[in-house]
């Protein structure tokens, strides 16, 4: 525990001077299996397994800090994350406009390692939510403006930390203040429905063959409630790999409950089609969102012009 708390000082004291990387529990995870540390990436670095979950952090200077956080939760088909495409290089966009960003290495669904894969992944979102909660003075955020991003495997995660909120994972957790400010949400799988869901994604968190009452705690869309913070979705009709229900169910949710929604759905473009654009096209569409939702402070010049339209 001493060293933890001395490398979360150090943590602290870099976070103005580079990007750094912290573990989210001090040793093993509560859950956890203890087994030999593993981290495994393939030949590109896209895609990672790990037993120790972390946080890299990207906080901007205070002179230019807005006030808002988002927390990244790349996606991989619970298989894998792909720290770099969808994690890392929207962190570099998000802090250069003011916005503190934090990419989660999350645990993926593993028999191994936990105790429970079905609710691994969420503990590790859920913690690390507390985590940026804890240290807002430190790291010039509004508790009020904490949001949460994600992107396939990565929205199913995200979008149930949205859902899921009000029932931590961890006991210890109870009566912490878990609910993401907002939720983007990228090509992102919502349903654990056999005939909807991405097949790979269902089996690894659920197991071949999981009951009626899993099946719908998993699927987010209907976990929706007019609590369920703002959310804006990202999709293509042609999506190959995640059906293009998945966010029209949510986004159908969404509006039932009076949630404050918007959506975006392009005719063509596949799975991962953002990652094919620059950053500075499409996510000027997350930013003027953002300022519209009272995420961004009034007046900020990142509000102001260009339409930010795809096609």
């Amino acid at each position: 525990m001493r060293a933890f708390l001395i490398s979360l000082l150090s943590f602290v004291s870099l976070l103005s001077h580079a990007q750094t990387v912290m573990p989210l529990y001090p040793g093993l995870p509560p859950g956890g299996i203890a087994t030999p540390d593993e981290e495994i990436t393939d030949k590109e670095n896209t895609r990672l397994r790990t037993s120790v979950p972390t946080l890299t952090a990207f906080i901007p200077p205070k002179e230019k800090a807005t006030g808002t956080a988002v927390l990244i939760c790349p996606g991989g088909a619970y298989y894998g994350v792909v720290l770099q495409k969808e994690g890392l290089n929207y962190a570099e966009y998000f802090v250069k406009q003011g916005i503190a960003a934090f990419v989660l290495k999350y645990r993926l669904p593993s028999d191994n390692i936990m105790l429970d894969k079905s609710s691994g992944p969420l503990q590790d979102a859920q913690e690390a939510i507390k985590l940026i909660r804890a240290h807002v003075k430190e790291w010039n955020i509004d508790s009020s403006r904490v949001g949460i991003m994600g992107f396939s495997a990565g929205g199913h995660l995200a979008s149930t930390v949205g859902t899921h909120f009000d029932r931590p994972v961890l006991a210890a957790n109870a009566g912490l203040n878990l609910r993401p400010d907002f939720m983007i949400l990228v090509y992102p799988v919502i349903s654990m429905e056999k005939n909807l869901s991405h097949p790979g994604s269902r089996k690894r968190l659920l197991g071949e063959h999981p009951d009626e009452l899993t099946v719908k705690y998993y699927s987010n869309d209907r976990q929706v409630t007019p609590q369920t913070p703002p959310t804006i979705l990202f999709h293509t009709g042609d999506d190959k790999v995640v059906d293009v229900d998945n966010s029209l169910l949510f986004y159908q949710a969404l509006r039932h409950q009076h949630v404050p929604a918007e959506m975006h759905i392009y005719p063509e473009g596949d799975h991962g089609f953002v990652l094919k654009l620059p950053a500075e096209g499409w996510m000027q569409i997350v930013m003027k969102w953002l300022g519209r939702t009272g995420m961004l402070n009034p007046g900020n010049p990142l509000l102001q012009g260009g339409t930010g339209l795809l096609y």
